[in-house]
C-alpha cells in the first residue's frame, strides 16, 4: 500500500512538473500572436494615416449670392485711380494784422456771410495813432519845404531873365550904335576912333550876353535837381504818411471780399504782431477738389485729365488743374477744377471721392479687378466652369486700373471669374457654387 501510494504521489509530482513545462510552452505562442497583432494593427493604422494625407480636401460648398462674379472683356480699357479729399474754396482770403496791436472787439463770427466792406473786427494801438499823427506832420513840412523852395527859386530864376533881357537889349543897343558910328566914319562926319569904340562896345556886351543866357540855362537845370530832390522828399514823406493811414485803417479789420466768413482766429484782449492770422473769408460758389492721391500712382496723373468727383449728393465733371510737386505721409495732393454748378448741398470742407482718368488702352483683354490682385504680376483665380463649380485658374496680370485690372494670360473673353475675396478657399483647387 505504501509503496502504491508512493508511486502514486510520484507518478503525480511527475505530472505536475509536466504540466507546468506544457503551460510554460502554450504561453509563448500566445504572446507572440499578440504582438504580432499589435504590429499589424499600427502598420494599419499608419497606412490609413499616409492615404488619407494624400487624399485631396473636398472642395468647400460657397453661398452664390455671397460671390461676385464678372466677366472677361475685350475691347478698350479705361484706366482710372482714386482718391479722396475735401471741397475748398478757390477763392480764399487770409486776413492778417498789419502792426502790433490788442483785439477789443470781435463783431461777427464764423457762418456770417459777409460784403468785402464789413468790418469783422476792431484792433487798437495808441503808438500806431501816434505814428500817423508823426507822419502827417512829416508829411506837411515836406509839401512846405518844396513850396517854398520852389518859388525862391522861381523868383530867382525871374531876376535873371530880367537881368538877361537887359543886357540883351543893351547889347542891341551897342549894336545899333555901333552901326551908326560906322555909317558916320565912312560918310566923314565921325572919327574912326569912335567907330571903334562904338564896336568894341557892342562886341562886349554880345559877350555878356551869351555869358548870361548860359548861366540862367545851368540855373535852370540846378532848380530842377533842386525841386526834383525836395519833390523826392515829399513823395517818401507822402508814402510814409500812406502806409501809416493803411495800418490806422487796419485796425478796422474788413472783409475784403464778399462771401462767407469761415473762421475768426483771435479773441477780445488778445495781443496781436503784424503776421498773425485774424480771420479767414472764402467764396463759397467757387469750390475745387483737393484730391489725395497714393504717391505709387499720382506718376501717371498729369495736368488736364479728365476726373468725376462724387460729392455724396451727385457726380460732377472736372479736370486736374495742379499737381503738388512734394508728397506729405505716401499721398499727393491733386487740385481737380469743377466744370459746371455743383449739386445742391456742396460746401466747403465737405468731404468727396473722385476718379482721374489715366488713359484708354485699345483692344484689351480685362476683367473687373479681383480683390488682391496686383498689376504686373502672377496670381489665381477661380473661374466658373458652369453654374455650380469654379476651378483654380494661373493667370498672367498687366496693367491695372481702380476698377478694372488688363489679362496677359491665363484667361480669355467671356470667362467668367470670382473677384470678390477668395482668400478663404485659397488651398482649393476648386470650389462647388451652391
Amino acid at each position: 500500500m505504501v509503496c502504491l501510494f508512493g508511486n502514486i504521489g510520484s507518478t503525480l509530482a511527475f505530472d505536475t512538473d509536466d504540466m507546468d513545462v506544457i503551460r510554460n510552452t502554450e504561453k509563448r505562442p500566445r504572446i507572440t500572436r499578440r504582438t504580432v497583432w499589435i504590429v499589424v494593427a499600427v502598420a494599419a493604422l499608419i497606412v490609413t494615416s499616409v492615404g488619407f494625407a494624400r487624399l485631396k480636401p473636398a472642395p468647400p460648398s460657397v453661398d452664390g449670392s455671397s460671390l461676385v462674379i464678372e466677366t472677361v472683356q475685350r475691347g478698350t480699357m479705361v484706366r482710372t485711380i482714386r482718391g479722396s479729399g475735401t471741397l475748398v474754396p478757390e477763392n480764399i482770403r487770409w486776413i492778417t494784422a498789419a502792426t502790433d496791436a490788442r483785439v477789443d472787439r470781435v463783431l461777427l463770427q464764423a457762418g456770417v456771410t459777409v460784403a468785402p466792406d464789413t468790418v469783422l473786427i476792431e484792433l487798437s494801438d495808441p503808438q500806431q495813432q501816434q505814428a500817423t499823427r508823426e507822419a502827417e506832420w512829416q508829411l506837411r513840412a515836406a509839401e512846405a519845404a518844396y513850396e517854398a523852395a520852389r518859388a525862391e527859386l522861381e523868383s530867382e530864376k525871374y531876376d535873371r531873365d530880367s537881368a538877361a533881357a537887359k543886357l540883351r537889349t543893351e547889347s542891341e543897343q551897342a549894336r545899333l550904335r555901333a552901326k551908326v558910328d560906322a555909317d558916320l566914319e565912312k560918310a566923314g562926319l565921325a572919327a574912326s576912333i569912335t567907330m571903334q569904340l562904338s564896336a568894341s562896345a557892342a562886341d562886349d556886351l554880345a559877350r555878356r550876353v551869351a555869358l548870361e543866357e548860359k548861366r540862367v540855362a545851368a540855373f535852370s537845370s540846378s532848380q530842377r535837381a533842386r525841386l526834383a530832390t525836395l519833390q523826392a522828399q515829399v513823395e517818401q514823406a507822402r508814402a510814409l504818411n500812406d502806409l501809416r493811414q493803411q495800418q490806422r485803417a487796419s485796425l478796422q479789420v474788413r472783409a475784403g471780399i464778399s462771401g462767407v466768413l469761415q473762421q475768426v482766429a483771435v479773441q477780445a484782449g488778445q495781443r496781436v504782431t503784424p503776421g498773425t492770422t485774424l480771420a479767414r473769408v472764402a467764396e463759397p460758389s467757387k469750390l475745387k477738389a483737393e484730391i489725395h492721391i497714393a504717391e505709387t500712382q499720382a506718376k501717371d496723373v498729369v495736368i488736364g485729365q479728365h476726373a468725376e468727383i462724387d460729392t455724396r449728393n451727385g457726380i460732377v465733371q472736372g479736370h486736374v488743374t495742379r499737381i503738388d510737386p512734394a508728397a506729405i505721409s505716401g499721398n499727393v495732393l491733386v487740385d481737380v477744377a469743377i466744370d459746371g454748378a455743383l449739386p445742391a448741398g456742396a460746401r466747403p470742407d465737405a468731404g468727396v471721392d473722385a476718379m482721374i482718368e489715366l488713359d484708354r488702352i485699345p483692344d484689351a483683354l480685362f476683367v473687373a479687378r479681383p480683390v488682391g490682385a496686383a498689376a504686373a504680376s502672377h496670381g489665381s483665380v477661380l473661374r466658373v466652369v458652369n453654374d455650380h463649380e469654379a476651378v483654380r485658374t494661373a493667370v498672367d496680370f498687366g496693367r491695372d486700373s481702380a476698377t478694372s485690372i488688363e489679362i496677359r494670360a491665363g484667361l480669355r473673353p467671356g470667362d467668367r471669374v470670382i473677384v470678390s475675396d477668395d482668400s478663404a478657399y485659397q488651398r482649393y483647387d476648386r470650389i462647388r457654387i451652391q
